[in-house]
């Protein structure tokens, strides 16, 4: 039975991941700082714990990782999921504002996949939720877009770093992932992807399972976009 530690499980696309890696009958650690909403996923799935923990705070991702060793003595993956998306115009972003991004969708990544580290003495693999606004951006994103253009470049500098312990670092980019409310989106929504439809979190999760299967290591310190092709259109006014 594989064990796998999954950031930001309470909802959303780390709940999908949590639900995936549960479906294959693994031991399945969910961390999340939404309490209650976590304490209800997790008692859902089978084989797996709640941990309410801030990522954004090393003493707290310690904490998690101690916990993991205590109970299961070895980890196989981690899936470094958690963060937060709030935009703001840079005149109004306060240091707490730009501090608080860094440290959770960022600093989260290095702390979490160090500790991961000493875990997996047989190896394992990492996964890193980067986004396709690591390479290209709206106004008012620049905190977000800084973040996932870091977790870009730490993903390979993981990856090459951890080679010494067959561990893997892979990242993944989403484009436009609905984690709610489905049905409720437009036509239009969906036709302007090249695969004609908007994602689900469940698209993520299969790419979770497919980059930290064994059989696939050889995939490493790559990037893997899932936009559904929107970031090889070349959009003009006409």
């Amino acid at each position: 039975m594989k064990t796998v530690v999954v950031t930001g499980a309470a909802k959303g696309i780390g709940l999908a991941i949590a639900k995936a890696y549960a479906e294959e009958k693994a031991n399945v650690y969910m961390v999340d700082v939404n309490k209650d909403k976590l304490y209800e996923e997790a008692g859902k799935l089978e084989h797996a714990e709640a941990i309410v923990a801030d990522v954004s705070k090393y003493e707290e991702v310690k904490r998690v990782f101690e916990i993991v060793k205590q109970q299961s003595g070895i980890l196989d993956i981690l899936i470094n999921n958690a963060g937060i998306s709030e935009f703001k115009s840079i005149w109004d972003v306060t240091v707490e504002d730009w501090e608080g991004i860094l440290h959770t969708n960022l600093s989260s990544v290095f702390y979490c996949s160090r500790e991961a580290a000493t875990l997996m003495d047989q190896g394992g693999s990492i996964v890193n939720l980067c986004s396709t606004r690591a390479h290209m951006s709206e106004p008012d994103t620049e905190g977000y877009a800084a973040t996932k253009g870091g977790i870009f470049a730490l993903t390979h500098s993981l990856a090459v770093t951890l080679s010494e312990k067959n561990i893997t670092v892979n990242a993944i980019s989403p484009g436009w992932i609905q984690t709610e409310d489905y049905d409720s989106l437009r036509e239009k929504d969906h036709d302007q992807h090249l695969s004609n439809r908007v994602g689900k979190p469940e698209d993520i999760a299969r790419a979770c399972l497919f980059l930290t299967d064994e059989a696939n290591n050889f995939i490493n310190g790559e990037n893997l976009v899932i936009d559904g092709g929107m970031t090889r259109k070349m959009i003009y006014e006409h």
